[in-house]
């Protein structure tokens, strides 16, 4: 359990203080995978270098396991920060060092005797993929390989939290994903509690359970993925998933849609979890006498299940269009009526 209360972080330039992190609070649960994402100067990189004290905070207080490391001596958290593991987006190997020894390097500083530490640094390279390459250098690895290795290193002393800071952006999309495959076979192996960032919406919607979303400093919005997805509160929210869900504001925008097909009525279906397997359309066409169009539609899927939108088109006599609506009202398919742009 990690418990964030009243975190801020104030950095004072020649002019005027900046509020990179601006009274944040927040709780992630015990295992689970926690995403937080924003754009470039949210705060979203000060918060988590907060998270491990790699950045002191002006104020409030960071509780992991009932205990709160602002207040710790430096010895103290020297061995607190053995229990938080950190990953990074530009890997931060050591590129004299082999796969082995930069795994074995913060077993090194802890002091564990060389045949304990060879028996570890082997289980980690099985466990991210990489044996047959302990005697390889970094300059021979692709990217995502490189971040195995980070990913091994970080998982050395077995800590209980794990900070990935964008730790997929370099990346390309193929990578990206087998990345965050192995971030979710490691939380699930071994109960591990992920904190991510991020400004890309992929990230949280393929392996997050829950999220926060950031911007000037402060969490604007955040809850369990799915919810978020389904009914997006903000602005900053609603740009983001539209990322993995199609913008509507370019080439199918939804202003196109209204002046293309200015007839009849335009209906967005929100689908979730078993209901994206729900024949709907069919069953309008069938029950009632409508046209319905297809207009734009996208599928995709979150820890929690699928989350679908549908834009259709229902034409007919208005009565008839009412009697349709109030059907996909009646069952688990959420509607909107002449959605806002």
């Amino acid at each position: 359990m990690i418990t964030i209360k009243g975190l801020s972080k104030i950095f004072q330039t020649k002019d005027r203080e900046v509020r990179a992190v601006d009274d944040l609070s927040v709780t992630i649960n015990k295992g689970e995978i926690y995403g937080v994402i924003g754009y470039s100067g949210a705060g979203k990189s000060t918060f988590i270098r907060l998270l491990n004290r790699l950045e002191d905070p002006t104020e409030g207080s960071i509780i992991v396991d009932d205990q709160d490391l602002t207040t710790l001596s430096k010895n103290k958290l020297r061995v607190a920060r053995q229990d938080i593991g950190m990953i990074f987006q530009h890997f931060n190997l050591l590129w004299s060092r082999t796969v082995f020894d930069n795994i074995a390097f913060p077993l090194e500083i802890a002091g564990i005797p060389k045949e304990d530490r060879k028996k570890r640094v082997n289980e980690l390279i099985d466990l991210v993929g990489l044996s047959g390459r302990g005697n390889s250098y970094p300059s021979q690895l692709s990217g995502g390989q490189k971040q195995r290795v980070g990913i091994a290193r970080a998982l050395a002393n077995n800590p209980k939290v794990l900070l990935c800071d964008e730790a997929t952006s370099a990346l390309d999309p193929e990578t990206t994903d087998s990345i965050l495959d192995l971030l979710v076979d490691i939380n699930e192996k071994l109960g591990l509690t992920i904190v991510l960032i991020t400004h890309e919406m992929h990230v949280i919607r393929k392996i997050c359970h829950q999220v926060a979303v950031m911007e000037q400093g402060k969490i604007v919005e955040h809850g369990d993925v799915l919810d978020v997805f389904l009914r997006p509160q903000k602005t900053v929210t609603k740009k983001f998933v539209d990322q993995v869900m199609g913008d509507p504001d370019k080439e199918n925008s939804l202003q196109l849609i209204k002046d293309h097909y200015s007839s009849g009525e335009i209906v967005r279906l929100h689908f979730v979890g078993e209901s994206t397997n729900q024949a709907l359309i069919s069953e309008i066409s069938r029950e009632f006498a409508l046209d319905v169009n297809i207009l734009h539609g996208k599928i995709t899927q979150t820890q929690k299940g699928a989350y679908g939108t549908l834009f259709v088109q229902l034409e007919g006599e208005e009565s008839e269009r009412q009697r349709a609506i109030s059907y996909i009202q009646s069952t688990s398919v959420e509607v909107e009526v002449n959605p806002n742009v």
